[in-house]
């Protein structure tokens, strides 16, 4: 008979592995912009930033560099990926793409609980826009997870795994824009969002389209304005 010990291991959730860790936290680096585009990415600094061993570094660099976040040059090593406006134009143009699909594809077939989540994900999203555009910046963080979220959320009755996977990728390096910007319109984004959400509510996929395609365009001219890029 196992004693209680046995029992609790049992159902222990598997820990992450150092590798696994490590590319998250250098992943998110990159994404927040605390790791610049262009900044050479030498493996004995990261080793002390990160506190791990030059070949887990070099195995979280190479997986990021299939991702398209960073560069490998060869014997020269890794850099971040620079940015440029005509990338953030085409990342919107995948996005919209993308977005549009999983959209009508989650409104026909979504049910009670994904409406549950898109009112959930919007609600958290719409309170800490209402703290930013009352001036509080200093969870931006925050404001582009529950972003992530709300959007996430609106497509995620879609059914596709491979579709799902694929709008995060281009969600995340569209994502790096924003926060290397700080790009936040305000009230003008905010009511975008309760559009969508109403339209999702409604399951009119069209409405939808169509104020997503406003938002980005919106959300690139502003990160563009901001002279970051």
């Amino acid at each position: 008979m196992a004693s209680d010990g046995d029992s609790v291991a049992q159902f222990d959730p598997p820990r992450e592995t150092v590798a696994a860790s490590v590319w998250r936290k250098v992943r998110g680096d990159i994404l927040s912009g605390a790791l610049v585009p262009g900044r050479k990415l030498r493996l004995e600094g990261l080793r002390d930033q990160y506190g791990a061993s030059v070949s887990t570094l070099r195995e979280v660099l190479n997986r990021l560099a299939t991702e398209g976040l960073v560069l490998a040059e060869g014997q020269r090593g890794f850099e971040v990926v620079q940015v440029s406006p005509e990338n953030l134009r085409e990342l919107a143009e995948l996005r919209l793409l993308v977005e549009g699909q999983a959209l009508a594809d989650s409104f026909r077939r979504g049910d009670v609980d994904w409406e549950a989540r898109v009112v959930a994900a919007y609600h958290k999203l719409a309170a800490m826009e209402k703290r930013m555009d009352q001036g509080d910046r200093s969870q931006a963080g925050l404001w582009k997870r529950h972003d992530w979220e709300f959007h996430q959320a609106l497509i995620s009755a879609c059914g596709s795994d491979v579709l799902m996977h694929l709008h995060g990728g281009i969600f995340d390096k569209y994502l790096r824009y924003q926060m290397i910007a700080l790009s936040f319109r305000g009230s003008i984004a905010a009511a975008e969002h309760r559009a969508l959400l109403e339209a999702s509510l409604a399951r009119d996929a069209d409405a939808a389209k169509a104020i997503l395609e406003t938002h980005l365009i919106g959300g690139v001219e502003h990160a563009l304005a901001s002279g970051s890029i």
